[in-house]
This record gives C-alpha cells, sequence and structure tokens, in this order.
C-alpha cells in the first residue's frame, strides 16, 4: 500500500513519528520536512491529488486541531475526508464513509494513539451499498 502524508508545522513531528513507526507501508510524505511554520493548505492539495489521481492508495494528513485540513482536503471532487480522534470513530468513518484520506489532530494525540487510530482505519472495510450511493449523490451535486 501506497499512502500520501502531509503535515504543517506542528503536526511535523507526529508525522515522522508515524512514518518511522509503520515502516512497511510506501509512504509518499509531502512535507512539511521540518518543524518550521508552514501553511496546512498545500499540504492537503498535494495529498489529496495524489489520492484522486491515483498515484497512491490513500492519505493522511495532520495539523493542530485536524479542522483545517478538513477543510482543505475535502474541496477537492472524490476525495473524502475525515477527522478521527479514536479508533472507533476511524473504523465507523472509513466503514461507512469510506474516507481516503484519514486526519487527525496532531496537538490532542501521542503517537501511540495515533498508531491505534491508523490501525483501525487500515483494519476497516468500506462497506459500499447505500453508503456508495451517498457518496455518489454528494459528487453529483458537486458538494
Amino acid at each position: 500500500m501506497k499512502i500520501s502524508i502531509g503535515a504543517d508545522h506542528r503536526g511535523y513531528a507526529l508525522k515522522q513519528a508515524i512514518q518511522e513507526h509503520f515502516s512497511a507501508i510506501d509512504w509518499l510524505d509531502i512535507g512539511a520536512h521540518d518543524a518550521t511554520r508552514s501553511d496546512y493548505p498545500s499540504y492537503a492539495a498535494a495529498v489529496t491529488s495524489n489520492v484522486a489521481q491515483h498515484r497512491t492508495d490513500a492519505g493522511i494528513l495532520l495539523c493542530g486541531s485536524g479542522i483545517g485540513m478538513s477543510i482543505a482536503a475535502n474541496r477537492h471532487k472524490g476525495i473524502y475526508a475525515g477527522l478521527c480522534w479514536s479508533p472507533a470513530v476511524a473504523t465507523v468513518a472509513k466503514e461507512d464513509d469510506g474516507i481516503n484520506v484519514l486526519i487527525m489532530p496532531a496537538d490532542f494525540l501521542q503517537p501511540a494513539e495515533a498508531y491505534a487510530i491508523i490501525n483501525a482505519w487500515l483494519a476497516a472495510e468500506f462497506k459500499s451499498g447505500r453508503y456508495q450511493e451517498r457518496l455518489a449523490t454528494l459528487d453529483c451535486q458537486g458538494i
């Protein structure tokens, strides 16, 4: 599996820890590449572009609260980004909403919590069926 990952300066340290912990994953690291102040929209655009164009299988984005990345990521067609703060939320977000971009609030998670969220998200399977119909409705409405 290949995953695009991006973070602003507030998510940088957690991004690095995630990549080190999940060393078996083929990562496409978009940045930030250090803790110098940076703006989240460019990272969200790069990660979502990779996912939408199937250069990577999925994406992970991190910023302080996760809200900025959520807003930025969900502006892109075919991207279903979900802000997850627990394994249970990550599981339901993938199963029911088919999130292809996982967003986490770096200021509010310890690395072990983030690892558990990622494990839950990766293990979950999208239910499809009526859930896919909902996503198709969003895509058709241009929402």
